[in-house]
């Protein structure tokens, strides 16, 4: 399975549209250093329909080194950027649950049923 890049989506969008490689280039890099800054300055960025970025501080926490069994320091809060999808991303991600699910599920049952098929037990042997 290989995973969409930046070049994906500028080389996509250019044949869409018939934009110069390197104006949507130009566009693509414009809006997320746009949501970079926005998020930097502790401002949320939401995108209709597709999620809301929500710039946030972890709780501090003890951290344990497994290394050195006892010993144990405090993680100080850090900021992190939390990501809730919007209604249509949701949506269709849950339909590629269910699908993925509906998958795992026919080839588990495809392994369960060979495997009982060459077994002695189901009369095969």
């Amino acid at each position: 399975m290989s995973k969409l890049t930046k070049r994906d989506i500028v080389v996509s969008i250019s044949n869409e549209t018939g934009m110069v490689q390197h104006q949507v280039f130009d566009v693509v890099q414009r809006t997320l250093d746009r949501i970079t800054d926005s998020l930097a300055r502790n401002v949320p960025v939401e995108l209709r329909n597709f999620g809301v970025f929500q710039p946030r501080l972890t709780k501090p926490r003890v951290g344990r080194n497994p290394n050195q069994p006892g010993s144990s320091f405090v993680i100080p809060p850090r900021a992190t950027v939390k990501f809730k999808a919007g209604k249509i991303m949701r949506q269709r991600v849950e339909k590629l649950s269910r699908e993925l699910k509906d998958a795992a599920e026919r080839k588990q049952n495809g392994r369960s049923d060979s495997t009982t098929a060459s077994s002695p037990a189901a009369g095969n042997g």
